[in-house]
């Protein structure tokens, strides 16, 4: 037995439309802007890990210390750049996989911070540290200014 012609058109169309179907459905991607200096070679490293994490990167050239005072990142919580996303404020090497978590949870924070630069951490992970992973903790930076601990790196 043979389908109507008009219900073979159907299928056809729904057949076809699948491809845009499923791009349609993805989310867009969350832009992080970051201002850095243009010779680090480890903050170009964190952008690739957001990158790689499925986040959209606008890099700035300077003006990382201009932007973290500006965010309310205190200096003595400050790393080698700064970013914003989501309206919170990024500072250091902080793991993609722990600013989706901010944009999750949503705390009535100025944003998270992994202060100094410590090896391991994302775009701190080149071949040149041989494996080496120092522990740090990720730090939600409260709207007094304080930090708190939001995430620990503790294990090899």
């Amino acid at each position: 037995m043979r389908a109507p012609a008009a219900t073979r058109r159907s299928l056809l169309l729904a057949l076809g439309a699948l491809p845009f179907a499923s791009f349609a459905q993805q989310p867009a991607k969350v832009l992080v802007e970051v201002w850095k200096d243009p010779n680090c070679g480890c903050c170009k490293d964190w952008v690739k890990h957001l990158e790689k994490n499925g986040f959209a990167v606008k890099v700035n050239f300077g003006g990382n210390g201009e932007m973290r005072a500006k965010l309310g990142i205190p200096a003595k919580l400050g790393s080698c750049h700064t970013a914003l996303v989501g309206g919170y404020a990024v500072e250091g090497h902080v793991p993609a996989k722990e600013i989706r978590r901010l944009l999750k949870e949503k705390p009535q924070a100025v944003g998270l911070t992994v202060p100094g630069m410590p090896v391991g951490t994302p775009g701190m992970d080149d071949p040149v540290y041989k494996g080496r992973k120092d522990p740090y903790d990720v730090l939600l930076v409260l709207k007094s200014g304080e930090p708190k601990v939001f995430a620990s790196y503790h294990k090899a």
